[in-house]
Order: structure tokens, then C-alpha cells, then sequence
């Protein structure tokens, strides 16, 4: 039996932690959407069509992959393409308390939906976007924490502002 997840997120920009989830689900069923979030309440450094193509770039090794980008429930969205799953990663008991709160919402609004949390890697247990996003824009260093095939237009975009002198 095929089995179809999903793993939505913002992927703004997308993380090694993202990866490191998409990569495991990726051994573990037939099928992995991974779903971009439409958020017109939150401003990203990167479009839509940016973050898919980081994706794509990032998961390249992985064949039974599919990027693509979503707007309204999650739930809704898994009923159309009969997903299976949602599957999220977490890092903290922070991340649990908010994503265990949405998975009983999206069961209620379908009920054959299953959310499957895989904890993060020790290595990446403290990434997050917004953190990466912080620390580029201020100069620093963060080839420990995205992709190295992606690296260079994380660095480019969010570390415009810097004062080289």
C-alpha cells in the first residue's frame, strides 16, 4: 500500500533541520509532499517561487519528493491530494506544545488524518529559519546550519544590509 505525508512548513529559508525531516520521511514512505505555506500575514525573505526552487535544489537526491506550495487549512489541502500524514519536526517541548495544539485541530477537521512528529537531530535541534535569518543578516557564518548547495543564495539575499568596512 502506498503511503502518501506531507511536511508543510514556511522553509524561510529552508534549514538542515528541514532536511534532516524531509530526508528521514523520505525512507520511511512512498510519497513526501513537501508543502510551502502561503502566509499572507507574515512578510518572508524569500518568495514562494524562491523557496521551492531552494527545495527542489536541497532535495534533489530524493525521489519520491514533491515541492509545492498551498494556501488555506492543511487539512483541507491533505483531503484533496489523500494524504496520509503531516509529518513535523521538533525540536523542543516549545515545538510540541504548539504542533501537538494543531494536530488535534487538524484530526477534528479530518478525521483520517494522522500527524507523525519526528524529533530533530541533536545536531539541529537548535535551528530554526528565523535564527539563521538573524545570524545572516548580521554577517555571521551559517554553513553549519542550510544546505551547502543553497548556501551562497541564503548568504546573498539576507546579508544585504551588511556594512563591509
Amino acid at each position: 500500500m502506498n503511503k502518501t505525508v506531507i511536511c508543510p512548513g514556511s522553509f524561510d529559508p529552508v534549514t538542515l533541520g528541514h532536511l534532516d525531516v524531509i530526508t528521514r520521511a523520505s525512507r520511511m514512505f512512498d510519497h513526501v509532499i513537501v508543502a510551502v505555506l502561503v502566509n499572507s500575514s507574515k512578510t518572508p525573505s524569500f518568495s514562494i517561487d524562491e523557496r521551492i526552487e531552494l527545495l527542489k535544489e536541497t532535495t534533489r537526491a530524493l525521489d519520491n519528493i514533491e515541492i509545492v506550495s498551498f494556501n488555506g487549512l492543511l487539512a483541507e489541502y491533505c483531503r484533496q491530494r489523500r494524504v496520509d500524514a503531516i509529518v513535523k519536526g521538533l525540536r523542543a517541548v516549545s515545538d510540541f506544545e504548539y504542533e501537538f495544539q494543531m494536530a488535534l485541530t487538524n484530526k477534528k477537521l479530518n478525521p483520517q488524518l494522522e500527524t507523525i512528529f519526528l524529533t530533530a537531530d541533536s545536531d539541529s535541534m537548535y535551528l530554526s529559519s528565523s535564527m539563521v535569518r538573524e545570524v545572516a543578516s548580521m554577517g555571521g557564518d551559517i554553513s553549519n546550519f542550510v544546505p551547502s548547495c543553497i548556501h551562497n543564495k541564503i548568504v546573498e539575499r539576507l546579508n544585504k544590509g551588511i556594512n563591509k568596512n
